[in-house]
């Protein structure tokens, strides 16, 4: 292999990393800017804010004295406060002895402070990154809207069949004859979906210009990709989104679901797929892989698939949505991620479901730049995905982790002290033994899955 022909390669490569990089540097600033914040609102000196380890690439000193600093190796970042030891927390024992000759002095150290007030500090870092999911959902719902009401053509999808008379603006009525509820009623919506009978070309009934007519329209659920899955047999292949797959082995389709059942029934067996892009068809192989999907009951179920999302043949016309609406879809939204990810963490303790499931920093990396490269909006929602769930780790109860933290604070509200200090070098070293072996084993799922 030649230089030239490994140019696009480390172009793609560094195209991942940065998108990496840029994802856990918010998510990370957001996460240590919480611990900084709150620290400093309950009395407790940040002595350092870094953005990374290792070698100081930048720094000042602010007028409160605490050192911002930017450092070399960007996957992470710390707030290092008064009489902390390390990025981890730990207690500087000859710091703490000489603070507390000085209450003032003493009230200004992590290990000094009030409960209260080191609880509150530990818990704003995770806190802040559900927060920071919460906004971006809800700005993401404020962006793309709601649908409208009723349900009217939006953009009409580029599809290959000629008989597509749909146009911007048409208010749905009818579809075959089945009556179009509300797109909001979901109950409703599904049984209408599943009324519309399984054909090529309906006739919808729609209401335009003042007036109702009947014009002709494709099956509203076509092989349209209107996504591809990062890390997916999709991806991997090239498809993209606007691809319309006509064909699977030589068969002629034209409704998703025929997609979905040729892929679920493939057990892993090389397809044939025809499809057609920009007026082209081409031609793609490829063998749907086992998924571990979420499902509605907190459950897992293992399906073959390819890694695309359908579409309606058309996109449906949006309205605006309201700030409380959107607060409201934002806030669900982060909870169905904590909860589908404490789900999934279980099924793979219980083994029910594979541990591959789990990535490491190099599955997060190919995400990251895979999602970018599908558009701003798409990244910047993965990253709200990311927060979430670096939040929620971080409340695991695990010593060097919030969480493990916060379990030492709740012993000393009940017990009336602290750990002792030998005890608390042990735990937290058998917590970062933990934690280190965690991101060896997902590292390997990145590497043999």
């Amino acid at each position: 292999m030649d230089l030239v022909s490994l140019i696009p390669q480390f172009g793609g490569l560094l195209y991942t990393l940065l998108a990496f990089v840029v994802a856990l540097s918010v998510i990370v600033a957001v996460h240590e800017y919480g611990h900084y914040i709150v620290g400093r609102w309950s009395g407790i000196h940040a002595e350092v804010f870094s953005l990374g380890f290792g070698p100081v690439l930048y720094s000042r000193m602010d007028k409160r004295g605490t050192r911002w600093q930017i450092a070399a190796l960007p996957f992470g970042g710390y707030v290092k406060f008064l009489g902390d030891a390390n990025a981890a927390s730990g207690k500087d024992s000859e710091a703490m002895e000489t603070a507390e000759g000085d209450p003032a002095e003493l009230r200004r150290t992590m290990h000094g402070a009030p409960l209260w007030a080191r609880t509150a500090t530990v818990a704003a870092g995770p806190i802040f990154n559900f927060v920071m999911s919460i906004l971006v959902f809800s700005a993401i719902v404020l962006t793309r809207g709601v649908v409208s009401e009723p349900l009217t053509v939006g953009e009409v999808q580029d599809l290959p069949s000629g008989f597509h008379q749909l146009t911007e603006g048409d208010e749905i009525i009818e579809i075959a004859g089945t009556m179009a509820p509300s797109f909001d009623d979901a109950v409703a919506w599904s049984g209408f979906t599943r009324d519309i009978p399984v054909e090529p070309g309906l006739d919808y009934t729609v209401r335009r210009d003042g007036q109702e007519r009947v014009v002709q329209g494709p099956y509203l659920f076509p092989p349209y990709v209107s996504q591809v899955a990062p890390r997916s047999a999709a991806m991997d292949i090239g498809l993209q989104s606007g691809d319309v797959i006509t064909a699977i082995d030589g068969a002629p389709i034209f409704a998703f679901d025929q997609l979905k059942t040729a892929v679920e029934s493939s057990d892993g067996r090389v397809l044939l797929l025809d499809v057609w892009r920009n007026g082209e068809t081409l031609e793609f192989a490829l063998a749907p892989r086992r998924t571990d999907e979420p499902q509605a009951d907190g459950g897992f179920v293992t399906h073959w698939r390819i890694g695309i999302a359908g579409g309606m043949a058309f996109v449906p016309a949006t309205e605006a949505a309201g700030l409380g609406e959107a607060v409201v879809g934002g806030t669900v939204q982060t909870m169905a991620v904590i909860s589908s990810s404490l789900s999934g963490l279980w099924h793979m303790i219980t083994g029910a479901i594979s541990t591959c499931n789990m990535s490491g920093p190099i599955g997060i990396a190919e995400t990251s730049g895979a999602m970018a490269s599908q558009g701003a909006q798409s990244f910047i929602w993965f990253i709200a995905v990311l927060s979430t769930a670096v939040g929620l780790l971080n409340l695991f109860p695990i010593p060097a982790l919030d969480g493990g933290h916060l379990v030492f604070y709740a012993y000393e509200a009940v017990a009336g002290k602290p750990p002792s200090d030998g005890a608390l070098r042990i735990l937290m070293a058998i917590g970062l033994g933990l934690i280190l072996s965690l991101m060896v084993f997902a590292l390997g799922n990145d590497l043999f899955c």
